[in-house]
């Protein structure tokens, strides 16, 4: 259902460039819709020139008015907790060292990159890692920044693998689009190019748009790593996106965050990760809160995770089950957390706990 927009016709809620010209950036546009709570007003005003407002028509319009913890409003409409003292005390700005000597490149696993190509997003996402970025404005990296990332991974052999990231790298212009993936696919030590774009989720209307997968399908093999983050999220038009992305031949994987109050509950992760199987997209990571500044608040313990992956085991095919991972502080990697199912072990005898409850005994011998 199309909430508070009715009226646009339907070519116009189609189309991106719509979507992103008419993002709601202010209070008096969000209260037009919805009654906003005293924390909401609280948190517009005191973010101001620090963490962004923008959010899509097409995202707004997936919020229940009436309720005040809707996961949506709670990922896109600021609250006062956000700049709470006590909060702004906690985390980093940049915890995991992004920041390099190469502007916009982050090299820290030795087989691949990460280029930042954009500080421009359709939404601004209050739990981001990059929360950092958003305040130097919306713009993109300009054709000899470009260059320097890319002369950078031409001089290092050992990498394989280039994410290109942002903000959101997939509103850059095609001319941009076409230099990068062009001059990339020219490296041939470069065996990945993937983009990380929440699109699919915020804006997918950027995908009705044949000439962007023409562009990425002239480059292929291309890998999208998106992010959805609540079953309310997957639509008839993010449903739609993938598929078209899915007929170019590129493939979709999915990285959620444990989010405290938008999904920190096992049958609400069990019906997202459903959800993706149904529309294509393969759940990859569950990563947990990172340690930002400015979005501790959406942190949960890690046992609560944990919780959330030994409910999941049994109950949805192994291809839908994510690896629940860390981002370790100080670019130090990810590290994956999983369920302890051994419970003993005597030599090649184990004791595993079911994850339909009881023991079982299993003996392995090499032979």
């Amino acid at each position: 259902m199309r909430r508070f927009f009715q009226e646009v016709p339907e070519e116009l809620w189609r189309d991106y460039n719509w979507q992103v010209k008419n993002r709601i950036k202010t209070r008096q546009t969000i209260e037009r819709y919805i009654k906003l709570l005293p924390e909401e007003i609280q948190g517009i005003e005191s973010t101001k020139g620090i963490y962004p407002l923008a959010i899509t028509p097409y995202y707004f319009s997936l919020i229940d008015p009436d309720d005040p913890q809707d996961p949506i409003r709670l990922q896109c409409i600021p609250r006062a907790i956000e700049m709470d003292p006590k909060i702004q005390s906690m985390g980093e700005p940049d915890p995991f060292k992004e920041e390099g000597s190469i502007v916009g490149l982050t090299h820290r696993y030795p087989d691949r990159v990460l280029m930042n190509v954009t500080t421009f997003c359709a939404v601004y996402c209050r739990h981001c890692m990059r929360k950092r970025i958003f305040s130097q404005g919306e713009r993109s990296r300009t054709i000899e920044e470009l260059k320097n990332m890319i002369d950078y991974i031409k001089k290092h052999e050992e990498v394989r693998d280039v994410l290109i990231s942002g903000g959101e790298p997939l509103s850059l212009s095609y001319k941009k689009l076409d230099y990068i993936l062009s001059e990339l696919r020219k490296i041939k030590h470069v065996e990945i190019v993937r983009f990380g774009t929440r699109l699919p989720v915020l804006a997918p209307q950027r995908f009705f748009d044949d000439k962007l997968l023409d562009l990425l399908e002239k480059y292929s093999p291309i890998w999208i790593n998106t992010h959805f983050n609540h079953p309310k999220e997957i639509t008839p038009e993010s449903q739609e996106a993938i598929e078209r992305l899915l007929r170019r031949g590129i493939p979709v994987n999915n990285q959620t965050v444990l989010l405290k109050g938008v999904n920190d509950d096992p049958q609400t992760m069990l019906e997202l990760f459903r959800g993706l199987l149904r529309i294509k997209v393969k759940p990859q990571y569950l990563f947990h809160c990172d340690p930002v500044k400015g979005a501790i608040h959406f942190r949960t313990s890690i046992d609560k995770g944990i919780e959330i992956m030994e409910y999941l085991r049994g109950r949805i095919s192994g291809m839908g089950i994510p690896t629940y991972a860390v981002d370790l502080p100080g670019g130090r990697g990810k590290v994956p957390i999983t369920p302890q199912y051994v419970l003993e072990r005597e030599g090649d005898r184990f004791v595993f706990r079911s994850p339909f409850g009881g023991t079982v005994e299993y003996e392995v011998k090499d032979i």
